[in-house]
């Protein structure tokens, strides 16, 4: 049973999303504050966390920085109308997705579902054993596992992802050497109908570039190529 943990100060949102997730035959664990989550994380691993952004005692970012550090749980933001700047800056700090209030509880479940769905029920970036029937790409010392969804760097540490970083990467190691703009990223993505933007596209380049460059400020793999897009400027293998 997927078990979906909401943090939301609001009872109402709360029991919206109770309702729903009866009908989807979802296991549903409340939480109305930071303390709160905690106190639910110390005693189970949820499949998604749904954040809200704005909370009691400490705001949704912060939390989604601190547990993208330690965790790969998919998080899907709870913002505001028209909060542009929370969602980017949800997004950079790592959560997976982001639906606005007030929201349609199908919406949502379907937002929901698509995360799980993407990340196969996996952690991305979990380490796991290789195996020869295992489709892999490699890049600059890196290699990216396609079948068990996992990076490993040059010393052959695997590298966590959250699903959107991870799915980046595969969209730009699948077109090396070729510009994709921010339109074709956006698709590969967020293969669902959701209300993304470009701006959703560079905030996961800066978080992906933190992650496998050496210098994140003067990027050598992924290059911006102004007023087109961006090209993973490395030579790919198959292995």
């Amino acid at each position: 049973m997927i078990q979906v943990l909401i943090v939301d100060d609001d009872p109402d949102i709360r029991d919206i999303l109770a309702q729903e997730a009866r009908q989807q035959g979802w296991s549903l664990i409340e939480a109305g504050s930071e303390a709160e989550l905690r106190c639910a994380l110390a005693s189970t691993t949820p499949d998604i966390l749904l954040l809200d952004i704005r909370l009691p005692d400490q705001d949704g970012l912060t939390i989604a920085r601190q547990l993208r550090a330690t965790s790969s749980i998919p998080i899907i933001m709870l913002t505001g109308m028209g909060s542009d700047v929370d969602r980017i800056l949800g997004l950079e700090m790592g959560a997976d997705d982001y639906v606005v209030k007030p929201f349609n509880p199908r919406e949502l479940a379907a937002r929901i579902k698509a995360v799980l769905r993407r990340t196969s029920g996996e952690l991305v970036g979990a380490q796991q054993a290789l195996a020869p029937d295992h489709d892999y790409r490699r890049f600059a010392g890196w290699t990216l596992d396609l079948t068990a969804r996992v990076l490993t760097d040059t010393s052959g540490s695997p590298v966590a992802l959250t699903n959107a970083e991870y799915l980046l990467l595969e969209a730009l190691v699948d077109s090396p050497k070729r510009v994709l703009s921010r339109e074709q990223l956006l698709e590969r993505t967020h293969n669902y109908d959701a209300d993304v933007f470009d701006r959703t596209i560079d905030v996961l380049i800066l978080r992906l570039r933190r992650k496998i460059e050496a210098n994140p400020h003067a990027p050598k793999l992924i290059r911006t190529e102004r007023g087109a897009g961006y090209i993973f400027d490395a030579v790919v293998d198959r292995a």
